[in-house]
């Protein structure tokens, strides 16, 4: 019998192997008709299959047979049945198994089928069934040994539960002297979860183990390291178990625990960086003493990975300077860095500067080391926001495999910032072809990219308006295809978008859509930033009707109103003309709490003025000057503009004077507004001289340019060259918007053939405005 049975087991084993179940199931059939006496040992060889694959069915299929033939179960049949059906992920079958046949036949498991179970446990991330076999040790009486707590502290790191990875140091420690490899665990428990001081702590232990003890480790022929120490069981501990249920309980009724990254103490932080001074000193001779050579080649090892989690866990917690510090203190133990090593090191010092970064990927590269996708993340987020567009892109390039879009929102978002709408198109391509998943930031930078045409510097039209349209439209078609929904964010870019562009119905009926997904039924008040996007472009396109509704409808619907709020539909009562209602709403800003401020005096000034009433205005102006609100150039050019349009030249040179004392930069339009003015009134010679001044004083604070950067005047004002106005224009791509239109000024003087001035107060008719208005008086 014993050679048919081995001969039988062997047919089926093969059968598995090769995939033909029916085969193997017709074998075994056969074999349980035509053995008449048979024992648990005739299935041991296919059960070891089993649990080796694993095949959780075909284990049900034998123990069937055998329950018809009623052949009782041994203990290595029971380890191997249940190790089968927990490996394949049967753990409630595997569990009862444990639990009934250890009642009803007299089977006793031994810790390591209990450990196994555990193990396939934490595997599944089933923390109930993980609390159920410890309730069953406890039961039995089993106790623990090393593998048990190893895999305790692998379920506490899997419910993120800090204290019950302290009590099983608390217990461990009573009955076991530690090891370099369980100080491994504790150490790789104490990182995941965040308490980098114990990991700290236990790591300085670890060093200092492997120092002082001639340490066991030893390879398993799955390339495992292990302690070859011996390993006794110790009795079980409740409090361990208790914490385990407890914690299964909460999470059966709905709630999770989950702890924060824990940031050290400045007072822990200190403590920890004169510790690592002061192992500074000691490791030097370590590195001598006996941390070379190829007998403690796997100590190293190990080594190595405890102090990659460390530091790992100081640069996640923005620690730089303790993680250099034990990056010093590894190089002094003599440690070889590996690319997990220097992934961590990247992360460090790429808080510095993206180039340090580069010098460390430069060292791997001499080392033949492979940097991790990870690393090149790192390092392609760090030059994206240095702008290093081009060297950002070329990492990105290198990785293999992404699994999370942030380092491609990083270079979109460097994109932006550049103007390079171009090559985020292509970057997005590559994300596609990567077939790598857009998460809701990568379409909110898409937004930003593509929601506008021509703005800011345009009016939108009919043409740009229907690309915006277009590109729009094909965004939120992609958002779909992936399932996502739109954000606050995103929402709050497609409103200023389709404003920029004077979308005006197409901005109504986003805001609608705002309203459906995120105010009706929710909060109101986190409609408020929204609605002040609606309501001040509206008010821009003079939509003065609409943007009355829609603030009625915010204080109807329990929307909080901020400052804001109050101040766009105070600038709303200039296009109907009714300072009476400005004086309204500022009565009831200031109610609810909220103080005017520059702008609140603009729109009250440009509300006088629409009314030609400029001794009331320059009164006002004169009256915001002597409480502190600090003034702007839109103040200032809201009198410019409304002067010139009434060809008051008295009020344009009053106001630029009042610019000048006030130490107010004019903007292109101030240029615009006094010049238009003095042509207008047929000064001709005043308005270049004007233009001059206005450009000087636009350039620089103190209008002296021209003095400091004397070459100005040869490479821009006067030179003959044909394309030197599109070397001016290169500098508006470094947003020198200002320094651009003076030079494009103060070039275009110099064509028409009137000097160039190269100092503002040189001016005869900057000194005149000077002279006339020295008493700071209004116009009357």
């Amino acid at each position: 019998m014993g050679s048919y049975s081995w001969s039988v087991q062997k047919q089926i084993v093969d059968a598995l192997r090769l995939g033909e179940r029916t085969k193997a199931s017709d074998l075994l059939l056969d074999f349980g008709h035509k053995s008449s006496s048979l024992r648990a040992g005739d299935f041991v060889d296919i059960f070891k299959y089993c649990a080796e694959s694993p095949d959780p069915l075909f284990v049900m299929e034998i123990w069937r047979l055998m329950e018809a033939k009623n052949v009782s179960l041994n203990d290595i049949c029971l380890s191997l049945m249940t190790k089968a059906l927990s490996k394949g992920g049967y753990l409630e079958e595997a569990f009862n198994m444990m639990d009934f046949l250890g009642e009803t036949q007299r089977l006793y498991p031994g810790l390591p089928l209990y450990n196994s179970f555990l193990r396939c446990c934490t595997k599944m991330q089933s923390i109930i069934h993980a609390s159920k076999c410890l309730d069953l040790m406890e039961k039995r009486t089993v106790g623990k040994n090393e593998v048990t707590y190893a895999e305790l502290l692998k379920l506490a790191v899997l419910q993120k539960n800090l204290p019950a990875v302290h009590l099983i140091w608390d217990e461990y420690i009573k009955y076991y002297s530690v090891s370099i490899i369980v100080l491994r665990r504790f150490i790789w428990s104490f990182t995941r979860l965040g308490d980098i001081n114990s990991a700290y702590k236990t790591l300085q232990q670890m060093v200092s183990l492997a120092i002082t003890e001639d340490t066991s480790i030893a390879r398993t022929v799955y390339e495992k390291l292990y302690s070859t120490r011996l390993d006794i069981p110790v009795p079980s501990n409740r409090e361990i178990q208790s914490t385990m249920l407890d914690l299964k309980e909460n999470k059966e009724e709905g709630s999770s625990i989950r702890l924060p990254f824990v940031n050290i103490p400045d007072a822990i932080s200190d403590n920890i960086e004169q510790q690592i001074i002061l192992m500074g000193n000691k490791s030097e001779i370590v590195e001598i003493d006996g941390l070379n050579g190829q007998k403690q080649s796997l100590l190293m090892e190990v080594l190595t990975w405890s102090f990659n989690d460390v530091i790992h866990g100081f640069a996640k917690c923005k620690n730089y300077t303790l993680a250099r510090r034990l990056i010093s203190q590894m190089q002094n133990l003599g440690l070889q860095p590996s690319s997990h090593t220097y992934d961590a090191i990247v992360k460090v010092v790429v808080s510095q500067s993206y180039k340090d970064g580069m010098a460390v990927l430069k060292k791997m590269h001499q080392k033949n080391l492979k940097p991790f996708d990870s690393t090149l993340a790192t390092l392609s987020v760090s030059c994206s926001r240095a702008l290093q567009l081009d060297l950002a892109e070329a990492l990105l390039n290198r990785i293999s495999e992404c699994l999370y879009p942030h380092p491609y929102n990083a270079l979109l978002e460097a994109c932006d910032a550049t103007n390079q709408p171009e090559r985020a198109v292509q970057v997005f391509a590559k994300m596609k072809q990567k077939k790598l998943l857009p998460d809701i930031r990568t379409y909110e930078l898409l937004f930003t990219l593509f929601g506008t045409v021509n703005a800011p510097y345009e009016d939108g039209n009919m043409l740009s308006q229907m690309d915006a349209a277009k590109r729009i439209n094909a965004i939120e078609r992609d958002m779909a295809k992936n399932g996502i929904q739109h954000s606050q964010l995103s929402m709050k870019i497609l409103l200023k978008a389709l404003g920029e562009e004077g979308m005006i119905t197409e901005l109504i009926q986003y805001l609608q859509v705002a309203e459906n997904l995120f105010f009706y039924g929710r909060n109101p008040s986190l409609g408020t930033e929204m609605y002040n996007i609606a309501l001040h472009y509206l008010v821009k396109a003079k939509e003065s009707h609409m943007a009355i509704e829609i603030f009625k409808k915010m204080k109807l619907c329990g929307c909080q109103l901020d400052s804001a709020t109050y101040n766009i539909m105070i600038d709303c009562c200039s296009i109907i003309r009714s300072y009476r209602y400005a004086s309204l709403l500022l009565s009831m800003m200031i109610r609810e709490g909220f103080y005017p401020v520059t702008c609140t005096y603009t729109s009250l000034i440009k509300i006088l003025l629409e009314d030609e009433n400029f001794s009331e205005a320059l009164y006002l102006l004169e009256r915001v000057r002597l409480d502190g609100i600090q003034l702007d150039v839109l103040l200032f050019n809201t009198f410019l503009r409304q002067a010139c349009h009434k060809e008051r030249i008295d009020v344009i040179e009053y106001i630029v004077e009042c610019m000048h004392r006030e130490k107010i930069q004019p903007s292109p339009a101030s240029c615009g507004y006094v010049f238009s003015a003095y042509v207008n009134a047929g000064f001709h010679n005043t308005a270049i001289e004007a233009l001059q001044v206005l450009s000087l004083r636009m350039m620089s604070p103190d209008g002296n340019i021209l003095k400091k950067k004397e070459h100005f005047v040869d490479e821009f004002i006067l030179a003959e060259d044909l394309d030197v106005e599109s070397h001016v224009l290169k500098l508006f791509k470094d947003s020198e918007e200002e320094l651009v239109a003076g030079l494009l000024n103060l070039r275009w003087c110099a064509v028409v053939g009137v000097p160039i001035c190269e100092s503002a107060d040189q001016s005869p008719w900057a000194k005149r405005l000077e002279l006339q208005f020295f008493e700071r008086r209004p116009v009357p």
